[in-house]
């Protein structure tokens, strides 16, 4: 079998230090001559604009390091996982190409499996999302939650109800299909030399980080920028417009809600965002974990691609 250039999947919590350890590792492989490019797995640093409230690495965090899946889309575009497993993998193969190791970092589990894993999609259908999306807009979610339970009570116990984007989505499965399996598949890599590995930290110290996080954005300037990207369409977005922190903050702006509302509201939430993200990494068995806090991290998780590069390093 042809030697494959291995890949670096950095998993962690919201607030974990992943992106920073990501380009920490890029330039500890890169100083050791090892070329390395970044490539992004959250679905909400995509999309242009979306800064402050995303944590999204600036430039100059970046260090030089290339990162690929950022800014690439619209605030009133939608992303889809489907659209997304196939951006990553065809990034995968041009980093491969020229060399480098591809360091993907993201928090989802269902991102990450869906650009690494045997992931298929179940097929859409525009007419019918587009009737499911418009029944969202007359009755809300928990409704069409509960629409979704008398049809299908194991797809719905598997979704928040306020969740109206993958609600709609699983009404349109079981209109397309005849059934939606809200189970993932087996843990199989499709994406050959994976090395998976994860950032935990205990939950006192992650809820702190979070607070601390989003006192940050609110000083950075959130509300502005959430005010400038709902002139150029942001309400509009069906998915931008749900990202944790903005939707608050639209809330606030629309007079729903006060300031300092919207502020507790975006803490508490991505507190259980979270948790959530922590709970359904830690269901990955090929992941190897390390504390959040430890030193000298970048240059072990270097070590351990180049090993992996050339067995015959550290030996």
């Amino acid at each position: 079998m042809e030697d494959v250039i291995p890949l670096l999947a950095v998993n962690g919590p919201t607030a974990s230090g992943k992106s920073g350890l990501a380009i920490d590792v890029a330039l500890a492989l890169i100083a050791s001559g090892q070329p390395a490019e970044v490539v992004n797995a959250d679905s909400m640093l995509v999309y242009r604009g979306m800064d402050i409230g995303t944590a999204k690495p600036t430039v100059e965090e970046r260090r030089g390091v290339p990162h690929h899946l950022i800014d690439i889309l619209d605030v009133t575009e939608s992303a889809t996982v489907a659209d997304f497993q196939r951006r990553a993998r065809r990034a995968f193969a041009e980093v491969r190409g020229r060399g480098a190791v591809p360091v993907v970092v993201g928090g989802s589990a269902l991102y990450m499996r869906a650009i690494l894993d045997h992931f298929d999609f179940p097929g859409t259908d525009p007419a019918v999302r587009a009737r499911w999306e418009a029944e969202l807009a007359r009755v809300g979610p928990h409704a069409l939650h509960a629409l979704l339970a008398r049809r299908s009570p194991e797809a719905a116990r598997e979704l928040e109800p306020g969740n109206g984007r993958r609600i709609v989505r699983a009404l349109e499965v079981l209109d397309l299909a005849g059934d939606h399996r809200p189970t993932l598949p087996e843990w199989t890599y499709e994406v050959p030399g994976v090395l998976s590995h994860g950032l935990s930290l205990e939950r006192a110290v992650m809820d702190e980080r979070i607070d601390r996080r989003v006192d940050a954005m609110w000083a950075d300037g959130l509300v502005e920028e959430v005010r400038t990207l709902a002139d150029r369409g942001l309400r509009e977005g069906f998915t931008a417009s749900k990202a944790l922190g903005y939707r608050q903050v639209l809330a606030f702006l629309d007079g729903e809600t006060s300031e300092e509302e919207a502020r507790a509201e975006t803490a508490r939430r991505t507190r259980r965002f979270a948790r959530k993200q922590l709970s359904w990494l830690r269901r990955d068995h090929r992941i190897t974990w390390h504390d959040a806090a430890s030193g000298g991290l970048a240059d072990r998780l270097a070590g351990v691609v180049l090993s992996a590069s050339d067995p015959g390093v550290g030996e």
